[in-house]
């Protein structure tokens, strides 16, 4: 059997006695473990005879690049001088936050670096951190949850609607809308997101692909939710071509689930063993975008992304079809991924980890708390954010710090005061655990303007 292969194997073969042998027998481990040996040794000596025609390949790429240009592996030291940066509402932002932020910007691949209004620290990156990089990626700069997003649908139905059916509206929440690891749709869709090559062609992703057709159209646990709310369009001359006023609206913020959470975990680790960094940055180890992990990753961050993106039209469309209504604008956009991108006429790797892009023009979604608004915006396409803005209020309060600050009552009499209705939702998601989004949005005037609001009315959490 295959996983009876061992390196002397591959010596008698002609393999060199170098890291090819440690590469070719960690992937024959991964993938090749249920394969008869004459037909693993067969396929080896093809690649060490013509590695170039291998590289790429899902599962040999790796070792033909190890026979022909191994991947580098040494310990990198931060430098000792920064990136240019800008923090924006600096007086808002927790020192832990600016000081993971300050440590990136010292990675011997940073060129430039951002934090949004909305910072607070987390793993790797800051959220709300922004870093451009030359030709790397960090996975935990993209973040665990890839592609995480918002979505906005407009409706031509007056905001009064919510208050005379909003019986019939919590019940469409509470019973089409699935969160957390558990929950699936009985009537489960399928999506052409499916059909993509990578699905069969990376090892990993196959594997994950039938946890990904389960829970397509589900949201994940934590902040993430499905509410219906007021749309306020307040600029006359939108680029969603709506006369201004109120409407109603439907607002998700989800990602790319298991799926995406295993991409990065799986992708983090090979980062960390080919880029040995200090112990205070090892969150940060990065991906080299000319090798064929840095190539694969990419690939697979880019079909979480397009996931995250099937979640939320599948959302849309089944309470759409609930509601008997055809939307009249939809705004969507990305807060955890890395784009390439112009920076000082160069491409760069742009990480936003919970940062919104706000490229010249570009209309995003800015949401605040359960009871306060939430924002669409245009981007102003500023150079020294890195064309970017917050990706919501930013936590104010840890979840520990919640459960030990807040009650149940406390978030009943915020809702009350606000005239909020709430299905699930824990006290470490209550609406105090946020900073002020009038502040946060006040710090980023230079970055985007306002075109219209989401007002929450109800809103469905996991439980």
């Amino acid at each position: 059997m295959g996983n009876k292969l061992k390196g002397k194997d591959l010596i008698k073969l002609g393999f060199p006695r170098n890291n090819s042998i440690n590469i070719a027998l960690g992937q024959i481990n991964r993938y090749c473990k249920k394969e008869k040996k004459e037909n693993i040794l067969e396929e080896a000596k093809e690649v060490l005879l013509a590695p170039e025609k291998f590289r790429g390949n899902a599962i040999w790429g790796k070792v033909a690049e190890g026979l022909v240009k191994p991947v580098e592996v040494r310990r990198h030291q931060l430098r000792n001088t920064r990136a240019p940066f800008l923090i924006y509402g600096e007086n808002e932002i927790d020192e832990q936050a600016k000081y993971q932020l300050y440590d990136a910007l010292k990675l011997p691949i940073a060129v430039q670096g951002a934090l949004m209004p909305d910072a607070h620290s987390g793993y790797g990156l800051p959220i709300g951190g922004v870093l451009a990089t030359e030709n790397a990626v960090i996975p935990y700069g993209v973040g665990v949850d890839i592609g995480c997003r918002m979505c906005l649908t407009v409706y031509p139905i007056k905001a009064s609607y919510l208050k005379g059916k909003q019986q019939q509206l919590e019940n469409i929440l509470a019973e089409h809308t699935k969160f957390g690891m558990k929950e699936t749709h009985v009537i489960k869709h399928d999506h052409e997101i499916f059909e993509r090559a990578e699905f069969q062609d990376i090892p990993l992703i196959k594997r994950l692909k039938t946890k990904a057709y389960e829970q397509l159209g589900t949201s994940g646990s934590g902040n993430h939710f499905v509410e219906f709310g007021i749309v306020n369009i307040t600029d006359e001359n939108n680029e969603l071509q709506l006369p201004t006023g109120d409407y109603v609206g439907l607002l998700t913020h989800s990602g790319s689930r298991g799926l995406g959470a295993n991409i990065a975990k799986h992708y983090t680790y090979l980062a960390t063993k080919q880029c040995p960094l200090p112990k205070n940055v090892q969150h940060l180890a990065w991906l080299d975008l000319s090798t064929h992990d840095g190539q694969e990753y990419w690939l697979a961050m880019n079909l979480a992304g397009d996931y995250a993106k099937a979640c939320h039209d599948d959302i849309h469309k089944r309470i759409g079809k609930l509601l008997g209504a055809k939307a009249v604008a939809k705004i969507e956009n990305h807060h955890n991924f890395a784009w390439k991108e112009q920076v000082n006429g160069v491409e760069r790797i742009v990480h936003r980890k919970g940062a919104t892009p706000a490229n010249k023009g570009e209309l995003g979604i800015i949401p605040g708390s359960m009871t306060t608004p939430g924002y669409i915006v245009r981007g102003l396409g500023n150079a020294e954010s890195l064309n970017s803005a917050s990706h919501g209020a930013g936590r104010l309060h840890s979840r520990r710090k919640c459960k030990e600050k807040f009650t149940k009552s406390d978030i009943k009499h915020q809702l009350k005061l606000n005239d909020v209705s709430l299905i699930g939702g824990g006290i470490d998601e209550a609406p105090m655990a946020y900073k002020d989004i009038e502040k946060v949005m006040a710090n980023q005037q230079e970055l985007v303007e306002v075109s219209g609001t989401f007002i929450p009315k109800i809103v469905r959490m996991d439980k």
